[in-house]
């Protein structure tokens, strides 16, 4: 079904492959006629084209991109906005779409939602922006329809910005390096890896993007076969897809922790700008005749089957024929893992949703940027066409991703035949995916064609012995089981008479609807400002020495975004930086964020020029160590503001995976953090929302550590390591009156990421 290639391989001809080695030259001579070498193979992806074209600095080892435009939600534009305004906006100066897809409900929190929204409204007006109300469509599929472009790039503030199906190179950043767009700088990188997606065949009725998508993440996800690269999908394969089929495979490769990703584009995609009024949009995009990659994946798309992603992760998975065949045995190995991901605060099994041999689930979701699609829907229609959800616990939930899409379904019968089967059809949101709609009942177990299916992503609350589960499928799969009234069915155990309904989009709805400044600024609006919408507190520059106490060490094999700063309930609390800091690590480590506030008050102390060890006692021992060790500094007890800081970090093995969310570094630094340590960060995107926020992104080398949670850490001369460039630099753990030497590094930071760090954060940088 799949296969991953060892080094590097050469894509001939767009048909052949060659794996990089001694006999490569004469193999691709005997196919061409020419000698190729490997960096102009290389410089023959469409990736590195498109990189090329956007790329500013000259350099194309050292990237500074500019994209074409940008987009944001509103769990995210406000905190980029208040950000981009402190640091001196004046305009957008690309298209900037703001969608209000994830806190659509202006439930939770009483009437802070709304208040965030109308603050985008009135910033778009203000900046010369675009402005999508609630329920007209989620951030990707607004983006599918009306911002894509063959060779474009888009920088979205969310995770999942992925439009490489339509030819469009799209990356999902934190809110920081939006701000940077915004304000005319550019996105530093160095050029990315491109692995290639080699696609031949065609899938088998009843398999669907998420079944691909689901069986690409198991084979790379672990291995970081794709990590920080591009995956650049080609090969005959892809034209066996239909526009949003390849879209639904599109939008899951974020969850590879890939960079990005980019298709070859043919007539199909063409059709699709065409249905939605784009034409002039489309590009035929290929690779060169002779195309290098860093790694090839291949996917025989004849041997997909259906797949499930049990708890608590993407890459966690099976066929559904394997689950049903050792039905015991996985839920077994599912139990042993949530050991690890819920760290043993509640009881978990799915062993009792056993009936009869066969696994029941109590509830189904087809929802937002990879479920809510036109193909995804319509299919499921299809399988239920004449059936019965039933009228036991199982409840099916059905959100398009776009009121066009909706009003489509509407129109050819689709909508009907799944609502006559008891199933609900909802509009536009994204709640189901990150636990904030359809939240199931204690010990719950839940199938969705959404894109994540971490701890708490379906709502509940650990700490207060709350526990339910989703497990990842296709909406064609979910269909079935629906059909069979919650038992695990896969849809190629149907037999479907599949209608395969034409689609016409309708761009009325967004006429009639969606504000567009077309670009025009409107500098007399006033914006909109809620009582929940706070502007960041001041931030320190880097101080030469710093005391760090730990206060959270998190040992689990990766941390994601949703534990560093928990999704859901907090959604409202997003505009508001202080009050949403009450939540930091709140579902991982509750004693964190008592920890973080209390060494925080040396640093207020010593900002204030008053005694730092008086307004924190258990300071005392640890100044007279550091004192005796590093007399020369002559710190006393009291210490200089900008010569001395203290603050927190926290150790994980490897945090960051999943959201793009900035808050999850913006939280830990307003409650005083200054660094995040690491045997490695899960995504690039983490670590730039670290260093974004002035905090410093070091690494440790595996093993044991040298430190434990709630110890004190001492580095001295850390700006001069800082401003010197230095990779690693020595810090000293405060154990028993002594200092014990260890080593941390850094990485590779750019000027600009050094500078920013030294400022305390994005916002000190561009004040000067």
């Amino acid at each position: 079904m799949i296969k991953l290639h060892d080094g590097g391989v050469y894509l001939v001809n767009g048909t052949t492959l060659i794996d990089n080695g001694p006999q490569a030259a004469a193999a691709i001579q005997k196919e061409t006629g020419k000698e190729v070498t490997r960096e102009e193979a290389a410089r023959a992806t469409i990736a590195y084209g498109i990189l090329e074209e956007h790329n500013t600095s000259g350099n194309m080892e050292k990237l500074k991109i500019r994209f074409d435009k940008l987009t944001s939600h509103d769990i995210t534009f406000v905190g980029i906005i208040q950000t981009a305004r402190a640091s001196g906006l004046e305009k957008f100066p690309v298209p900037y779409v703001l969608t209000n897809c994830h806190n659509s409900l202006c439930a939770v929190g009483g009437t802070i939602n709304e208040d965030d929204h109308m603050f985008g409204l009135s910033c778009a007006k203000k900046y010369g922006g675009v402005y999508v109300p609630p329920h007209q469509a989620v951030i990707h599929q607004y983006a599918r329809e009306m911002l894509a472009g063959g060779g474009r790039m888009i920088l979205g503030s969310d995770s999942h910005t992925r439009y490489g199906a339509l030819g469009t190179m799209a990356m999902g950043e934190g809110g920081p390096e939006l701000v940077k767009q915004l304000l005319n700088k550019t996105y530093d990188i160095n050029m990315p890896g491109v692995v290639g997606v080699y696609l031949t065949g065609k899938p088998q009725k009843g398999v669907g993007p998420q079944d691909v998508a689901l069986a690409i993440i198991g084979e790379v996800f672990a291995n970081g076969y794709v990590n920080n690269k591009v995956m650049e999908f080609t090969g005959p394969g892809v034209s066996s897809l239909s526009a949003d089929f390849r879209i639904g495979i599109d939008v899951m490769t974020t969850e590879t922790t890939c960079l990005s990703s980019i298709w070859r584009t043919d007539h199909i995609i063409q059709e699709f700008y065409e249905i939605h009024g784009r034409k002039e949009e489309f590009k035929e995009l290929n690779p060169g005749q002779v195309a290098y990659y860093d790694g090839m994946i291949e996917v025989d798309l004849d041997k997909v089957k259906p797949m499930i992603a049990m708890p608590f992760h993407p890459s966690n998975t099976y066929t559904i024929e394997e689950l049903n065949a050792n039905l015991l045995d996985i839920l077994d190995d599912c139990e042993k893992k949530a050991q690890v991901s819920l760290d043993g605060a509640v009881e978990f099994t799915l062993k009792d949703k056993v009936r009869n041999g066969k696994l029941y689930v109590d509830q189904g979701i087809i929802a937002g940027c990879a479920g809510g699609g036109f193909e995804n829907i319509a299919a499921a229609a299809d399988i239920m066409d004449g059936a019965s959800i039933g009228s036991d616990e199982f409840t099916l939930s059905i959100y398009p991703a776009s009121m066009p899409i909706y009003m489509e379904l509407m129109k050819n019968g689709a909508a009907q035949k799944l609502m006559e089967t008891g199933a609900i059809l909802k509009t536009a949101f994204c709640g189901p995916c990150f636990g904030a709609g359809d939240t199931p009942g204690n010990n719950g177990f839940s199938i969705r064609h959404s894109t994540r299916n971490f701890p708490n992503r379906e709502g509940s609350k650990l700490q207060s012995g709350q526990i339910a589960s989703v497990a990842l499928m296709d909406a064609r799969s979910i269909a079935a089981t629906a059909a069979n009234k919650g038992y695990l069915t896969a849809a190629t155990d149907m037999d479907v008479c599949y209608t395969n309904p034409k689609y016409h989009f309708d761009s009325k709805i967004y006429a009639n609807r969606v504000f567009d400044s077309k670009g025009a600024a409107d500098p007399a609006q006033e914006i909109k400002f809620g009582p929940n919408i706070k502007d960041w507190p001041a931030m320190s520059e880097l101080p030469q020495n710093m005391v760090l106490k730990v206060v959270s060490e998190i040992h689990d094999p990766v941390t994601t975004t949703d534990e560093l700063i928990p999704s859901g309930e907090t959604s409202s609390y997003r505009s508001n930086p202080l009050g949403l800091a009450e939540f930091t690590l709140s579902r991982k480590d509750p004693a964190y964020v008592g920890r973080a506030k209390e060494i925080q008050k040396a640093q207020k102390a010593m900002e204030a020029g008053t005694c730092p060890v008086e307004a924190v006692e258990e300071l005392r021992p640890v100044m007279e160590a550091v004192n005796q060790a590093f007399p020369e500094k002559g710190f006393g007890e009291k210490g200089e503001a900008g010569l001395l800081g203290f603050g927190s970090t926290i150790f994980a093995v490897k945090p960051g995976d999943g959201s793009a969310r900035e808050q999850a570094a913006s939280c830990q630094k307003v409650l005083g953090g200054w660094a995040n340590i690491a045997n490695e960060y899960a995504t690039k995107r983490y670590r730039s929302n670290l260093i974004n926020w002035g905090m410093l992104p070091f690494l440790i080398s595996e093993g044991e550590l040298p430190f434990s949670n709630e110890d004190y850490i001492f580095i001295p001369d850390i700006r001069k390591a800082v401003e010197e460039r230095k990779t690693e630099i020595s810090a000293y753990v405060v154990k028993d009156g002594k200092l014990q030497e260890f080593t941390l590094g850094m990485g590779e930071l750019t000027e600009d990421e050094r500078t920013i760090i030294l400022k305390g954060c994005l916002i000190n940088y561009y004040k000067g």
